[in-house]
């Protein structure tokens, strides 16, 4: 892979990274489907005005926004409200290897040995990282979250047949404007008065959302999308296990956290698992 295309794949788990503990504090205001709902709607927005309806692409796209955005919000962040974060960060990143699966049997795509090797090695450093699950009376949030896991990494295999085809920013705007609504209503339904939400909500979540839906998506998955159609899912999708790395690291320079020798450690490991993945010894 590419010096540019590394980094350019590096560069979305640190926008994702940083827009999920940002999303802590907006999430105070906005329940979990409201907020991504309004953040993807206001992608849509912003980006639909300079592009034509790809009409060729409307079923795929309905179905990659319905079942990796609509779906997969919905289940990752309702159960990230009821698991504590060091849980949810071995969790989410369940769907990497689930991505890897789908993309074999679907894609057909084999996957190399040192892939896989980096994979399991980035796996053990989430583990160190996230240390022993703390579960108890928490087996729905878990059952969310790896839903959420699975259906996002399906919604990714579905986008990768596209995403080589159109840009990656008409597919993330399009996206946006089919999926954003659709959050919108399911918050409504199961989570209550929305037009309650919208009206109290502060400036700082607000803030909050224009952050998710300039930067988290309309930049980070039209990147996303650009290496994805590019490369094979089982090479790129686990540079995603960088996530909990670039959230740490925002933690520590915004929340002042500061993690034990174990955080490092585990950063470490995940980053040689990564590293190992993307980087082949002829670069093209």
């Amino acid at each position: 892979m590419p010096v540019r295309d590394i980094i350019l794949a590096i560069c979305v788990p640190l926008l994702w990274g940083i827009g999920f503990v940002i999303t802590k504090p907006g999430m105070e205001q906005f329940p979990p489907m409201l907020i991504n709902g309004l953040r993807w709607t206001l992608t849509g927005l912003f980006l639909i005005w300079w592009f034509p309806i790809p009409k060729k692409y409307l079923k795929n796209i309905l179905l990659i926004s319905f079942i990796g955005c609509t779906i997969q919000y919905s289940l990752t962040f309702t159960g990230l409200n009821i698991i504590d974060a060091s849980s949810a960060v071995l969790f989410v990143q369940c769907e990497v290897p689930f991505g890897v699966l789908i993309a074999y049997f679907y894609l057909k795509e084999r996957p190399q040995l040192k892939n896989i090797i980096g994979i399991l090695i980035a796996f053990i450093g989430l583990i160190i990282l996230s240390g022993a699950p703390n579960l108890e009376g928490k087996f729905i949030g878990v059952i969310l979250i790896l839903a959420g896991g699975f259906t996002w990494a399906l919604g990714q295999v579905f986008a990768k047949e596209v995403s080589n085809k159109i840009n990656g920013v008409v597919l993330t705007g399009w996206i946006g404007i089919i999926a954003g609504p659709q959050l919108i209503l399911a918050s409504q339904i199961f989570e209550g008065n929305v037009y309650i939400s919208l009206i109290s909500a502060d400036y700082k979540a607000w803030l909050i959302v224009m952050y998710l839906a300039l930067l988290m998506n309309i930049l980070g998955y039209s990147i996303w999308y650009y290496v994805l159609g590019k490369y094979d899912v089982n090479r790129i999708l686990p540079v995603m296990l960088l996530l909990p790395v670039t959230g740490v690291i925002t933690s520590i320079l915004f929340l002042n956290e500061k993690p034990d020798i174990r955080t490092y450690i585990g950063g470490m490991v995940i980053i040689i698992g990564v590293a190992l993945i993307l980087i082949s010894r002829r670069e093209s």
